[in-house]
Order: structure tokens, then sequence, then C-alpha cells
């Protein structure tokens, strides 16, 4: 393929998956906005006009915020590229340090902190604009630039030796680098998945011990008639930041850990957080968070292997605007350029990867109307619909596209279609 050729190709499918995204976004703006005025009739009598009409107008600020960064993401990708700044960039270092290992890893510190400088203005719209004018945000500025603060030492004390390892497995593996690569990363993502609930995500929460005896000893019988245990149940002070409500898993083997946020503990019931946490013990029960770490782990090995073999053809580099260097290391510039190119790739596979993801929150669902009452799942889920003012109306093809959870219609309607099975039973 000649340099030219992959331009034209490059941007063709630069524009081709920003147009669709754009669509997309407009016809699910559209298909709210049409809806706002009525509640649907499933939920008549559970969820307010209020409250529609709040999640309405919530889902499509949300969605003017993504077309904007859609957009601006798009123009980066092109100035980085076709319009040379990533040559400029490194061309620049080049003139500072000299061509090697220091160079590598400036290069690719300075391409995050610009992206991150970039991407700034639109998290603060989102956090206090948008999140704020719904009522969600309770950060204040000072929280939120201690967070970035903390997000940047720990990208740096963790990101540098995991930089600099991949680039010296990219110098001196020869042709086979990416396989050594792939190896490296998938080991550093494992150790980051055990070491994140214990070690950095207190950096930002506290986690404080279930203090509720009564709700303590109702899910610990839960876990214990599923055949689950776990190390502790925490409560997070997600309050901190956000009017946002959830819960989750975390951590592998004898090592998991329940975690609630005391946003979730301080609007639902008992019977209802029990309800929730048997939707997160059928994830477990049928292994969804090890099928999709399979996926992940095997989508990123042929993503090294694709990488390994871009990064030995010129037309790749040039096509994207940049001159390879002639007498170093072109690994960092390698990285850089998959990083922008393989999300044209990916993103058609992402209706897939949704509708699995569907089928797993179905299958969580069912599992957890075998051990405890469906409805008190039904009544959770539409608290957590109301405080969270997610929208009961999306567009059809945009949830093919992009839910990874059902939408709100379809995942109650099941739920409560599988009630009379519960009663028969007890």
């Amino acid at each position: 393929m000649t340099s030219f050729l992959f331009t034209l190709c490059f941007a063709f499918f630069l524009v081709l998956v920003t147009a669709t995204k754009v669509w997309l976004a407009n016809q699910h703006i559209r298909t709210i906005a049409a809806n706002r005025h009525q509640v649907p009739p499933a939920f008549v009598g559970t969820i307010t006009q209020a409250a529609h009409q709040k999640a309405a107008d919530y889902t499509i600020a949300k969605t003017h915020v993504g077309l904007i960064e859609l957009v601006l993401g798009a123009a980066v990708v092109i100035g980085w590229t076709l319009l040379g700044g990533l040559n400029q960039l490194n061309q620049f270092l080049l003139m500072l340090l000299p061509s090697g290992m220091q160079q590598q890893v400036a290069l690719l510190l300075a391409f995050v902190l610009i992206g991150s400088l970039i991407d700034m203005p639109m998290s603060l719209y989102q956090t206090f604009w948008v999140e704020e004018q719904f009522g969600f945000n309770k950060m204040t500025l000072k929280i939120w630039l201690i967070d970035s603060l903390k997000s940047l030492l720990i990208g740096l004390l963790v990101g540098l030796p995991l930089i600099a390892g991949v680039l010296w497995l990219m110098a001196q593996m020869g042709t086979y680098w990416w396989l050594w690569t792939w190896a490296f990363w998938t080991a550093m993502s494992l150790i980051l998945m055990v070491v994140y609930p214990t070690l950095i995500a207190p950096l930002f929460n506290q986690f404080k011990p279930l203090d509720d005896a009564s709700l303590t000893q109702r899910v610990t019988a839960l876990m214990q008639r599923c055949g689950f245990a776990a190390k502790g149940f925490f409560v997070m002070d997600g309050s901190k930041r956000s009017a946002h409500a959830n819960a989750y898993f975390t951590g592998f083997g004898v090592a998991k850990r329940v975690v609630f946020y005391d946003t979730l503990l301080a609007r639902l019931s008992g019977d209802e957080v029990e309800a929730v946490l048997a939707h997160e013990l059928g994830h477990f029960h049928h292994k969804h968070l090890v099928s999709r770490l399979v996926t992940v782990i095997t989508l990123s090995f042929l993503g090294f292997a694709a990488m390994g073999y871009l990064s030995s053809q010129m037309w790749f580099f040039t096509g994207l605007g940049v001159t390879p260097n002639l007498t170093g290391p072109n690994d960092a510039l390698t990285l850089l350029l998959f990083v922008m190119v393989v999300p044209l790739a990916t993103f058609w596979i992402s209706p897939l990867a949704a509708r699995l993801s569907r089928r797993h929150e179905f299958q969580a669902d069912a599992y957890a109307a075998q051990h405890v009452n469906a409805q008190h799942l039904v009544s959770a889920l539409l608290k957590l619909y109301e405080d969270n003012a997610s929208t009961l109306t999306p567009n059809r093809t945009y949830v093919w596209f992009y839910y990874s959870h059902p939408p709100a219609v379809q995942r109650l309607a099941r739920l409560s279609a599988s009630q009379p099975d519960l009663e028969r039973k007890a």
C-alpha cells in the first residue's frame, strides 16, 4: 500500500466514523425529545412526569456535550496526523534530546499532557455545568484539582515504568517484540486490577466497613446461599463527588470485596440493596468478568500483532503525516499512531460488544430473580433510573450501538415476567 492510498483510507474512515457517531447522537436526541412530554405507559404511576422530563433533558445535555467532544476529538486526530502535529512534536524533542529511550518517553508524556490540556475545558464544563445544572455534581473546584493532581502523580508513578518497559521490549525483542509486549501489557493489567481496589482507589475515596448490622447479616446470608465469599462489605463516600448511586464487586478470589456507594444505601431499602447485590452475584456466577477479560486479552493480542506488522511499514508513518526517524527508534511513534488509528476499526464491532454486555445483564437479572424477590430488584432499578436521570426512551439504533445495559422497558419487563415463577417456587 502506498502512503497516499493509506492517507485516503484513513481520512475516509475518520469522516465515516465521525459522521456515523454524529448521526447516532442526533437520532438519540430526536427520539428522546419527541417522547419528553409523556411518561411511557409501562412507567405511569412509578415515574413522575417531572422525573421523566429531567432524565430527558439530562440525557440530551450529555449527548450534546458528547457531540462537541466528538468533533473536537476528530479535529485533534487530524491535527496530530495529517496536519503534522505529531511529526513536529517528535522533531522538536529530537532537537532537545538524543534519539533513544529518553526522547521516546518524552514524546509519549508530551502527547498525553497536551491531550489532557485539550480535554480539560470539556471536563470542567461537564462537571461544573451539566452535572451541576441537574443536581448531580458535589465536587468543588478544589476537589477536582486535587483529583487531577493525584491522577497525574499516579499516572507518572505507574505509567513511567510501564512505558519504559514497553519501549524496552519493542527495542530489544526483535521481530516478535509485539508478542513480548502483549504478554507484559497483559500481566501489568492483571496486577493493576488486583492492587487498584486496595492501593489506588482509597487515594480518591474513603472506604469504610459497612456498619449496618442488619444489612450486613442480610447480604452475608445472601452470599452464603449463593455460594460466594467476600473479604468484606464497604461503603464508599460517593456523595463527596456525585449524587449518582452504584454498587460493585472488585478483587479476585478470596480478596473479593463488595462496595456500596453511600448514596445507594441512603436511597434503597434493605430488600432492594439485597436484590442489587444478587444481580452482581449473577455476573460472578456466569463468569462474565472472566469472559470479558478473556475477550479483552484476545483482542489485545490481535491488536499488538497488527501493530507489529504496521511498525515495519513506511507507508503507515508517512501516510499519517509523520517522517520516521532514520537513525533511531520509532517505537513511540508506532504506539501513538496506532492508538489514533485503531478506534476507526473497533467502532464497527461496538454493536457486538454492546449486545454481549446486554445479554450478560439479562442473565444477571435472571440469576437475581432466582435468589431474591424480583420485584425488589424492579423497585431498586426504578429508583436508580429516577435518581440517576436515566432516560426511559432511548433511540433503538443508539441502543444497538452503544448500550451496555438493556433499556429500562425491556429490562423491567423481563424481571416482572419472572415474578410469577418465583412466587410458584415459594
